[in-house]
């Protein structure tokens, strides 16, 4: 936020465009950011660390002192008052708090684990998921119309290769003690028949 703020500052003094500002992380002592001023050198046909002084003077951001320092000008955030600020701010806006209409008239596509529902689910598919799902809410929170896919996988030819696994090996018996664990061992038995079968025609 305040990194913003100082970028917004700066560029009302310099007429720069606040996606070319860099600001820098200095050494300890030296500030939270620094603003090289070696850039307008060219421009203003000045030595950077007179144009340092100039613009400090000129960069007016509350909560945040600014100093020059050679060719650089130095940003000391006030981080008490800062965080006094953001509380207020979360007090204010509550629920909307970090909000923004960054995405607005803009659609984005999240792909979730789109799991093979012929087979158990696993861990994989959980964590996928619940990412999935979190960019959904957060995309959504920015203003983005969020779409949601789940593509369950081509679960016509999985329940088909089933049937036929289950017609020529398939016990209602077995099939009732651990339905899925069960199905799951006739699915791969099928295809490891069919594996077969095929390297066979092939030889």
């Amino acid at each position: 936020m305040f990194k913003e703020k100082i970028k917004e500052g700066i560029s009302k003094a310099t007429h720069l465009k606040k996606q070319d500002i860099i600001l820098k992380i200095p050494k300890s002592n030296f500030g939270d950011y620094a603003f090289p001023c070696f850039i307008l050198a060219k421009t203003k046909k000045k030595n950077p660390n007179i144009i340092a002084k100039e613009l400090a003077k000129k960069i007016k951001i509350p909560g945040i002192q600014i100093k020059p320092t050679g060719s650089y000008i130095n940003f000391f955030v006030d981080k008490e008052k800062f965080s006094q600020n953001i509380i207020k701010q979360i007090l204010k806006e509550k629920e909307k708090y970090g909000s923004s209409k960054e995405g607005k008239k803009k659609k984005i596509i999240i792909d979730f684990s789109s799991p093979n529902i012929a087979k158990p689910f696993n861990i994989g598919h959980l964590r996928s998921t619940i990412i999935g799902y979190s960019l959904y809410k957060i995309f959504n929170f920015l203003g983005y119309k969020s779409i949601g896919i789940n593509h369950l996988g081509d679960w016509g030819t999985q329940f088909g290769q089933l049937i036929v696994a289950f017609k020529k090996w398939g016990k209602e018996s077995q099939l009732k003690k651990e339905p899925i664990k069960y199905l799951l061992n006739l699915y791969i038995k099928f295809n490891k028949e069919a594996e077969k079968n095929e390297n066979e025609n092939e030889n």
